[in-house]
C-alpha cells in the first residue's frame, strides 16, 4: 500500500494507473473515491462519463505540482506540457490539504495499480 504524503503529513491512499488501459479509465464508473489516483505519463485528463467532480494535481517528474485543476463532469484540460503524472481526487481535496502549486509531494509505501489489476 502506498500514500501521498505532503510536508510530512498523510493525505490519502494512494493507488497508480500505469497502463493505458487503467489511465484511460481512471475514476470512471466509481461514485465516490476516498483515495488519490496516480495516472502516471499523463498530461491531461477528462472527466466524460464521471459521476463526481475532481481536482487534479499535474506534477513534474519529481512530484513537484505544476497545476491544479478542479473539472465537473464533461470536461477535458489541455495538455500541461511540463507535467509527468497526473494525480486525481475528489473535488476540494487539494484545498482541504491545503496543496498548491509548488508543492512538493511524496509517495510512500508501495504503489500498486488500481483495483489489483494490471495489463
Amino acid at each position: 500500500m502506498a500514500w501521498l504524503v505532503h510536508e510530512g503529513t498523510v493525505l490519502a491512499t494512494l493507488d497508480r494507473a500505469d497502463s493505458l488501459r487503467l489511465r484511460s479509465r481512471g475514476l470512471l464508473g466509481r461514485d465516490s473515491y476516498d483515495g488519490a489516483l496516480l495516472l502516471e505519463r499523463t498530461r491531461s485528463v477528462h472527466t466524460v462519463g464521471m459521476r463526481f467532480p475532481i481536482d487534479v494535481a499535474f506534477c513534474d517528474k519529481e512530484l513537484r505540482v505544476v497545476r491544479i485543476v478542479t473539472l465537473p463532469g464533461r470536461r477535458v484540460t489541455r495538455p500541461v506540457w511540463r507535467a509527468r503524472c497526473a494525480i486525481e481526487v475528489e473535488a476540494g481535496r487539494f484545498a482541504h490539504w491545503n496543496v498548491k502549486v509548488g508543492d512538493q509531494l511524496e509517495i510512500k509505501g508501495e504503489l500498486e495499480p488500481v483495483d489489483g489489476v494490471d495489463d
